[in-house]
């Protein structure tokens, strides 16, 4: 079952991978408007998180979203070059997010 606290850290995630995007398209005031919105709402979320959960496990999940899932997007979305070796790469740092959310415990996990 999914905790509450660790799907701040994966909307914040996504939010990150949206207004990175942003920072590649915007070019008028409203799409540099709704970035900076993004940036401060995937931070709010983040902040939430933290307050809850480890604050370096955190960190790494959400950056580990956001580089992962704007690369995909790149790949998928607006044709971005592909190699295999960024594709081992991205797999790596999916495992590597994993492997923290696996091995970290919050403060209620303690007091059983």
């Amino acid at each position: 079952m999914l905790d509450k606290k660790w799907l701040l850290v994966y909307l914040a995630g996504v939010i990150e991978i949206l207004w990175v995007i942003g920072l590649k398209y915007s070019d008028s005031l409203p799409t540099w408007s709704a970035t900076i919105v993004l940036i401060a709402l995937s931070f709010l979320v983040l902040i939430k998180a933290v307050e809850a959960l480890p604050s370096a496990t955190v960190y790494a999940t959400f950056t580990g979203i956001g580089t992962a899932g704007t690369n995909i997007v790149g790949l998928l979305v607006f044709g971005e070059e592909f190699s295999f070796s960024k594709i081992f790469f991205i797999l790596l740092l999916i495992m590597g997010v994993v492997g923290l959310k696996l091995v970290t415990h919050g403060p209620e996990d303690d007091e059983v």
